[in-house]
């Protein structure tokens, strides 16, 4: 299975900084730091390349989920669009608005 096929190209990018590029870049500067910490060297000073090149994968990796997941959830919407269009008489408009006391049962409580 191709991560992102052809047909996702038809979507709009998501924008560079979201919620996933930005956590998963955190977790790579993070990640820099703990083996800076477990090797016993400097935590902020030592590495600094590392911790660039960890956090840059991050946000890489981030923003590609986010655009894959973006293109799960529209192929999703448009089978769901798709069924809707095929099957009007499953999704007709009511004609009146009901009262929330006409939808519920009578309430009985059980001793």
């Amino acid at each position: 299975m191709v991560f992102l096929p052809d047909e996702s190209r038809s979507l709009p990018p998501p924008p560079l900084l979201n919620k996933g590029s930005v956590w998963l870049g955190f977790a790579g500067w993070i990640s820099a730091l703990l083996d800076n910490a477990f090797n016993r060297r400097p935590i902020f000073g030592a590495g600094i390349h590392r911790q660039v090149l960890f956090a840059t994968l991050g946000c890489v990796v981030g923003y590609h989920l986010v655009k894959r997941a973006e293109y799960v959830h529209a192929k999703v919407d448009r089978e769901l669009c798709e069924y809707i269009r095929h099957h009007p008489e499953d999704f007709r408009r009511s004609t009146g608005k009901k009262r929330i006391g006409q939808l519920l049962e009578d309430f009985q409580p059980v001793r």
